[in-house]
This record gives C-alpha cells, sequence and structure tokens, in this order.
C-alpha cells in the first residue's frame, strides 16, 4: 500500500486533544495585544501632542488678532465644545473669566485670519 503522502506513513491520531493548551494561547493572545499596542500607542501619542502645540500656537495668534488686550490665551480639547469634536480657543480674561474665540478643528493648523481687524464693539 502507497499513500500519497510519505510524511503522514504510520500516523494514528490519537485523542482530539488540542495542540495548545488554553494558557499558552491565553499567553499568545496577550502578547499579540501588548505587540499591537507598542506599534500603535507611540504614533498616536505623538500625533496628539503635536496637536497640542499647534492647537496653543494658533490660540496664541487668534487671541493676539481678536482682543489684543488679553492676558493669555488657553487651548483646550473639547468632546462638546461649540465646533463639535477638537480644540477650542479661549481668552484668558484676568476679571471677565474666559471667552470662547475660534474653534480650531481636530487637527489644528495655522490660523486663518481676516484681512482687518474686528470692530470694538
Amino acid at each position: 500500500m502507497h499513500d500519497d503522502e510519505p510524511e503522514l506513513a504510520g500516523y494514528e491520531p490519537s485523542d482530539n486533544k488540542p495542540l495548545r493548551s488554553r494558557g499558552l494561547l491565553l499567553m499568545m493572545r496577550v502578547v499579540v495585544v501588548v505587540g499591537v499596542l507598542a506599534l500603535v500607542l507611540p504614533g498616536v501619542v505623538t500625533t496628539f501632542s503635536v496637536a497640542a502645540t499647534s492647537a496653543k500656537e494658533a490660540c496664541r495668534r487668534w487671541v493676539a488678532y481678536a482682543d489684543p488686550a488679553s492676558p493669555g490665551s488657553s487651548a483646550r480639547f473639547e468632546l462638546f465644545g461649540a465646533g463639535g469634536v477638537g480644540w477650542e480657543c479661549y481668552t484668558r480674561g484676568s476679571f471677565g473669566g474666559d471667552r470662547h474665540v475660534a474653534s480650531l478643528g481636530l487637527i489644528p493648523g495655522p490660523p486663518r485670519l481676516p484681512s482687518r481687524q474686528p470692530s470694538n464693539s
């Protein structure tokens, strides 16, 4: 009798036991999840850091344009802000509190300021 696959000649399957134990499968899954997180997490952190820096600079320019007398600016990431999900720009008021200046978007870039100064009314 000649088998088509000589590698399996004489092989008798024993019981229906799995090739790998549950503990080994769990450990392999944990290693894969940790590996994927190690690949993705640095990119997410870097993107958020660059967006925060861009938002601070764009907000500083917006506040300097809209309210030159303001003592400072504040850029915040908000889920339910005036412009939806994204970065929002506020002036820092010493007595009047913070005032919304602009919505910077999810990925802030350089501000597109109008060509003339707003009226002080």
